[in-house]
C-alpha cells in the first residue's frame, strides 16, 4: 500500500465526533464517520434499494438507512438488521498530521448476513 492509494477527504477537527459527511472519491460516494475518536468509511448505498446511508441516522457505530430502516455497522459495513441482507464496503482510513484520508478498497461482493 502507498501513500498514493489515499484521497484526503477533511480535516480531523472538520468531523464532529461523533459526525459523518458524505465525500465523492472518483465515481463512488462514501460516508466517513467519526465515533469514539476513531474514523471509518463504508460506501454511502444502502444494499436493499439503494438509499444514501450518509442521510441515516447515526448511533454509536449503527448506521440506519433512511428509507426503510436497515442497519449496518460502520466498522466493517456489515448488517446488522433487514431489510438489508447483505453488507456494504468498508473502506481503509488513515489519520496523519490532523488530516484524514481514505483509500477504497475494491472487494467482490460479499453476501454476509448479520453478525
Amino acid at each position: 500500500m502507498t501513500d498514493v492509494d489515499f484521497e484526503r477527504v477533511c480535516g480531523v477537527g472538520d468531523l464532529p465526533d461523533p459526525g459523518k459527511q458524505v465525500f465523492e472519491l472518483g465515481e463512488r460516494y462514501v460516508v466517513v464517520f467519526h465515533v469514539a475518536g476513531s474514523f471509518y468509511a463504508i460506501d454511502d448505498v444502502c444494499t436493499h434499494d439503494g438509499g444514501p446511508l450518509g442521510e441515516g441516522f447515526l448511533e454509536g457505530f449503527t448506521i440506519a438507512c433512511p428509507r426503510h430502516g436497515a442497519k449496518f455497522d460502520i466498522r466493517d459495513g456489515r448488517v446488522l438488521c433487514m431489510p438489508a441482507v447483505c453488507g456494504t464496503p468498508s473502506h481503509e482510513v488513515k489519520v496523519e498530521n490532523g488530516e484524514v484520508f481514505v483509500k477504497i478498497i475494491e472487494r467482490p461482493k460479499k453476501k454476509y448476513v448479520w453478525g
